[in-house]
């Protein structure tokens, strides 16, 4: 599948600075910040710098040193927001939805950090 990146779109207007943000961690990589519409007490997006529409697109699409980056920002990220599962913290969830099934609405890839209180299930089991 051939990906169109909007360079319009509200992530590529926050990262060349055009609209606010609330930025927990930035790097060469990496970009997050708080959600505006919070889903738990922890909610941060972390997107990278390049023009990545989906997980699948940036996964096979970006050089090693974009996926790396990315994922040790989610990484920081985690630990920053006393997250990680382990003494520090009791775990979090990892989201990053794709297209129309997966209910994207902002084609450029993010990945939602949500913690800081017990989350449920996310999905029920179709039968």
């Amino acid at each position: 599948m051939p990906y169109t990146y909007d360079d319009q779109n509200i992530f590529a207007k926050i990262l060349r600075g055009e609209i606010p943000n609330d930025t927990v961690y930035e790097d060469d990589y990496a970009l997050a910040f708080r959600d505006i519409q919070p889903q738990a007490p922890v909610h941060v997006l972390v997107i990278p710098k390049g023009p990545y529409v989906t997980y699948d697109h940036f996964a096979n699409a970006a050089t090693d040193a974009e996926i790396v980056g990315y994922m040790r920002a989610i990484g920081k990220v985690c630990t920053m927001m006393g997250v990680e599962p382990g003494e520090a913290g009791q775990g979090f969830r990892a989201i990053s939805n794709a297209g129309t099934h997966g209910v994207q609405e902002v084609f450029h890839l993010h990945t939602h950090i949500l913690g800081g209180r017990p989350l449920g299930r996310m999905l029920q089991r179709a039968d």
